[in-house]
C-alpha cells in the first residue's frame, strides 16, 4: 500500500466533495459566507497533503501535515454551523463530518509516529 499516494488521493476526493457541498449551498448572505470558510478550509487539507509529501525535510513534513489537521478540524466547524442551523439538510454534510474527523485522527497518528523516529 502507497500510503502518501493514498492519502493524497482521498484527501483531494475529499476537496472535491467540499466544492460539491459549497455549490449546493443556497445563494443566501450567511449561506455563502460560511460556505466560503468551508471551501477555503476544506480545500487545504488537499493541498496540504499533496505539499507535505512532498516537503524537503522531516520538520517541513510535520508542519504541513499540522497544517492539514487544523484545517481539517476547523472544516468539521463550518460543517457543522451549515448542518446545525439548518442551511443545508442533507446527509453528505454527516459523511463530511465523519471524513474530516478519520482524516484529523490518521494524521494525528502520522505526525506522532514520525516524531518518534
Amino acid at each position: 500500500m502507497d500510503q502518501p499516494k493514498n492519502l493524497q488521493q482521498r484527501t483531494k476526493k475529499y476537496s472535491l466533495d467540499i466544492i460539491k457541498v459549497f455549490q449546493s449551498l443556497p445563494k443566501t448572505t450567511e449561506a455563502q459566507i460560511l460556505g466560503k470558510q468551508l471551501l477555503r478550509s476544506g480545500t487545504s487539507v488537499g493541498a496540504n497533503t499533496r505539499s507535505a509529501f512532498r516537503g524537503r525535510s522531516g520538520k517541513e513534513f510535520r508542519a504541513k501535515l499540522s497544517i492539514v489537521v487544523e484545517e481539517a478540524d476547523e472544516a468539521i466547524f463550518w460543517l457543522e454551523l451549515i448542518k446545525e442551523s439548518g442551511i443545508l439538510v442533507c446527509d453528505d454534510l454527516e459523511n463530511l463530518i465523519e471524513e474530516s474527523d478519520a482524516l484529523v485522527s490518521i494524521f494525528i497518528s502520522i505526525i506522532k509516529k514520525n516524531a518518534e523516529s
